[in-house]
């Protein structure tokens, strides 16, 4: 899927996500943090990879469904950026109250965390995000072994 890199685009991504977690038959969990993993990194790509740096593209997605998982790819041709390099919260500013946290890192954290894993690699003059979530989430649901 090929989609302009604006803001209008996040449900198109949202229901991109849903439709291949429908079809790799994850569960209702495993579905949210995707959504949620892509919906963050999305975001950062368009707000800073293309228009804070005044560039304008496409985004695009891409998914893979293996019996062992699905993958889920996002390349862009904004700013580099790796998200991984982000300061995170750690276990410290995560128990704090949210008035006493800092602020930034947190939607990064989210989605690093949310999938199985998360890869980022320049490529010329793209950005390519790796989701991958494993067959165990789908069993989970299934009942498969």
């Amino acid at each position: 899927m090929v989609l302009p890199a604006t803001v209008n685009v996040l449900g198109d991504v949202r229901q991109f996500v849903k439709n291949a977690a429908a079809q790799a038959g994850l569960d209702r969990n495993s579905t949210y943090n995707l959504q949620l993993a892509l919906d963050e990194i999305v975001t950062n790509v368009i707000l800073y990879g293309y228009e804070a740096s005044g560039l304008t593209g496409n985004i695009v997605l891409k998914s893979d469904i293996t019996e062992k998982s699905l993958v889920i790819t996002l390349e862009d041709t904004g700013m580099a950026f790796d998200p991984r390099t982000r300061e995170m919260p750690d276990e410290d500013d995560l128990s704090k109250d949210l008035e006493d946290r800092p602020i930034g890192g947190l939607g990064i954290y989210l989605a690093i965390n949310g999938v199985d894993e998360f890869n980022y690699e320049r490529a010329g003059n793209r950005n390519i995000n790796t989701f991958t979530v494993y067959q165990s989430r789908r069993q989970q649901q299934t009942g498969g072994g």
